[in-house]
């Protein structure tokens, strides 16, 4: 039988009715697999953690702070392991340490160094939904370490890769990844596919969509991560290994309130064409460019003066298109 790993973030778990969408989802995945869940803390928990020490103290000690952090994904944890065993499923809820994840000596933003997977291939063995603490680890002073904001994605993929899981789901608000911000760019189109390279650029620019160390991950070890949404029924997007051999495709552009622009595509380098509709829109809007930095699939510009949005849809629509 498969094993899938699914990840649930924080406004996927924020409440009770939202708590139980997410059992539906396990349980109906449970039915053909061996599931791994890896979830994060309810809604803006980590953020009260973080003003509750703060609250304390201006400079809370990092140890004692990732002791307090891990708690918030512990209650998630636990608490979806009593609602899916109130519905007749076996499940068990397992912190960082007790899943085997051992991380660097760091607090605060520490890497994930080896899996330990004995527990969890014992509890999958007895058909039981394991369900993992992501954002934690242990390190090798048996000390709680945290992996930095997003880092449940991470963890997530980390644990595909070490029980050799054939695609790893990462569920949150947003149905997968669009071609801009679709709050900022309204005709912004969702992507059905997009490279483990162009969606590294992509978290690098500052899009709140996946971790960009989950990423790297999953490229290194050829675990498919598929972006979905929680709350609706769409394909979402799978972020996976390119099969253009040449040729470009404009997959995102992504806007940085520090005047920064990126146009992210695999081979955009090659792509005249893009490069001088750019430079049409630059001239046309008496733009102040700073610096523009093209690499292998991002072509980014820092202009001087903060520019609108009005910039990035002109963009977007020149570019990729309505």
């Amino acid at each position: 039988m498969d094993t899938v790993v699914l990840k649930f973030g924080g406004s996927s778990v924020a409440n009770n009715e939202k708590l139980q969408i997410v059992a539906d989802k396990i349980i109906d995945f449970y039915k053909n697999n061996n599931v791994v869940v890896v979830v994060s803390a309810q809604g803006k928990t980590t953020d009260n953690l973080i003003k509750e020490a703060q609250s304390l103290c201006n400079n809370p000690d990092k140890r004692e702070l990732d002791v307090l952090l891990s708690t918030g994904e512990q209650i998630t944890i636990a608490k979806l392991a009593i609602l899916l065993k109130s519905l007749g499923y076996n499940a068990i809820s397992l912190t960082g340490w007790q899943a085997g994840i051992y991380t660097s000596d760091v607090n605060q933003d520490a890497i994930i160094k080896n899996i330990d997977t004995t527990r969890i291939n014992q509890e999958l063995e007895k058909r039981n939904i394991v369900i993992v603490a992501g954002f934690q680890g242990i390190t090798s002073n048996n000390d709680i370490a945290t992996l930095g904001r997003g880092g449940s994605d991470t963890t997530a993929v980390a644990i595909a890769a070490a029980i050799k899981s054939d695609k790893c789901y990462i569920y949150s608000d947003v149905d997968g990844v669009f071609t801009a911000d679709p709050r900022k760019v309204p005709n912004a189109k969702k992507l059905e596919n997009i490279s483990y390279e162009e969606m590294i650029e992509i978290s690098s620019e500052g899009a709140k969509v996946l971790h960009n160390r989950c990423i790297e991950i999953g490229e290194n070890h050829n675990i498919p991560i598929v972006a979905k949404s929680t709350f609706e029924e769409g394909t979402g997007t799978t972020i996976t290994h390119t099969d253009d051999i040449e040729g470009t495709v404009i997959k995102n552009i992504v806007k940085k309130e520090i005047s920064r622009i990126s146009i992210i595509g695999h081979g955009i380098i090659s792509n005249n064409d893009v490069y001088k509709k750019i430079m049409s829109i630059i001239e046309k809007n008496n733009l102040d460019v700073l610096t523009i930095d093209i690499s292998r699939s991002k072509i980014a510009i820092v202009f001087k003066n903060v520019v609108s949005d009005d910039i990035l849809k002109e963009l977007h629509d020149e570019v990729i298109g309505n």
